[in-house]
């Protein structure tokens, strides 16, 4: 078998070739090329241009072919918010929501994510290994090639280390990238709630002990934080990112989700990566993201199944100049989703982004906030062949079709990881 492959006859590729992070007009810029082709070799990017360009090439003529058929080839998906490790779905509660309750309702009478982690701290690693692997093979079936997945449904040192160790076992196991975040305070866990230093406990553990033994057995970059009513303070969370920082674990937020905690503000403050959610940010918010290099991680997935009505302002965001990145947030209870193009019809219709500013949102700007731009999220010389083709022949209708999945192939490094059959 030939180490080359020589992809030709996309009716549209989609390079988004370029500087990054992309900001205001500049999200809106694909780098289309039409007839388009990709020559791979050894898993990089060797060359990209017309199909008849590159069927020129000496390199061409040696390597395997394949011929897309007029479909949109794009870089592969980069979902920068997981939450790929729990042990079940929470399809009771999605009922309880149906049918009036809060989520804040639900998380006080023991469900939301304190119910996610008795299941977990109860499941086997056999189980946990088996619900994630399947899971990472539907994402690879939906175009999907890097995510970020996050701890934070054990809240205990054995649990969460476990779910930490799992990730990286199956980044090492299977295609898709894993990039591991440590949120061990997702909530303070149900055994400390009842004592009155029980949060204080807690962060004291996660400072002292749990962030210094991630950090020294590698099984983390990230460090985050859900800083929310019913979750972790503003204060609590600058002590418990700080203590990330001192570690080389780079700050993430949950930030302006249910409520307006200020954490937009830390999460500028100390040079985090991203800040997520985002639906409660206020103008003063808004102009400090632009000012900085943290990128605002949009997840319209969470909004949507929750029935809420409020989505957080992408039009504003795009329009002062900050970072936007899209995401699943797939989780049990807020977002059973691990579909970026159901995101994209989503950021669509309820955000009001362009398809084009959709797609660079959850490709290029979201490699740029897992640190990994240099060589993911664009089609270039030099960079890994993570490509997504879809059975469509424009690239609007990926999100037109909302709830459809049209992913033909998926490659990793040029290994094909998802066909349809």
């Amino acid at each position: 078998m030939s180490d080359s492959l020589l992809i030709t006859g996309a009716s549209q590729l989609l390079t988004i070739a370029g500087r990054v992070p992309r900001r205001g007009r500049a999200l809106s810029r694909l780098g289309i090329i039409r007839d388009g082709a990709v020559l791979v070799h050894e898993g990089t990017i060797a060359a990209v241009g017309t199909t008849a360009k590159l069927e020129k090439l000496a390199a061409a003529r040696k390597a395997e072919k394949l011929d897309v058929g007029g479909r949109v080839i794009l870089p592969g998906f980069v979902d920068s918010h997981t939450h790929l490790i729990h042990a079940a779905s929470r399809a009771e509660e999605y009922e309880l929501k149906i049918q009036g309750a809060s989520y804040e309702e639900i998380a006080r009478k023991g469900g939301g994510i304190l119910n996610s982690v008795k299941k977990l701290r109860a499941a086997t690693g056999q189980q946990l290994r088996r619900r994630a692997s399947a899971a990472l093979e539907i994402f690879a079936a939906h175009g999907t090639t890097t995510i970020e997945a996050k701890s934070g449904y054990g809240l205990d040192v054995t649990s969460e280390l476990k779910i930490l160790s799992l990730q990286k076992e199956l980044g090492a196991a299977q295609p898709i990238e894993i990039v591991s975040t440590f949120l061990g305070a997702h909530v303070v866990p149900s055994e400390l709630r009842p004592k009155a230093e029980g949060p204080s406990e807690y962060v004291k553990l996660l400072t002292d002990w749990l962030i210094p033994e991630v950090a020294a057995n590698g099984l983390a970059e990230y460090c985050d934080v859900f800083c929310d009513r019913g979750a972790l303070s503003r204060a609590q969370s600058k002590q418990i990112l700080a203590a990330g920082w001192e570690n080389n674990l780079v700050p993430r937020l949950h930030a302006e989700q249910l409520t307006h905690t200020g954490a937009t503000q830390l999460a500028v403050e100390l040079g985090a990566a991203s800040c997520d959610h985002l639906e409660q940010v206020n103008g003063t918010d808004i102009r400090a993201l632009a000012k900085s290099n943290t990128v605002a991680t949009l997840l319209p997935g969470c909004d949507f199944h929750l029935g809420l009505k409020q989505y957080a302002p992408a039009r504003k965001l795009i329009d002062a100049g900050a970072i936007v990145a899209l995401a699943t947030d797939y989780n049990p209870g807020t977002s059973p989703t691990a579909s970026m193009s159901m995101v994209l019809s989503l950021a669509c219709t309820q955000l009001r982004m362009t398809p084009a500013e959709a797609i660079v949102a959850a490709t290029y700007n979201a490699a740029y906030s897992l640190g990994r731009h240099k060589r993911i999220g664009s089609i270039e010389v030099g960079k890994q062949a993570d490509l997504a083709v879809f059975e469509v022949e424009d690239y609007r209708e990926i999100p037109y079709y909302f709830g459809v999945n049209t992913c033909w192939l998926t490659l990793k490094s040029g290994r094909v990881i998802y066909a349809a059959t």
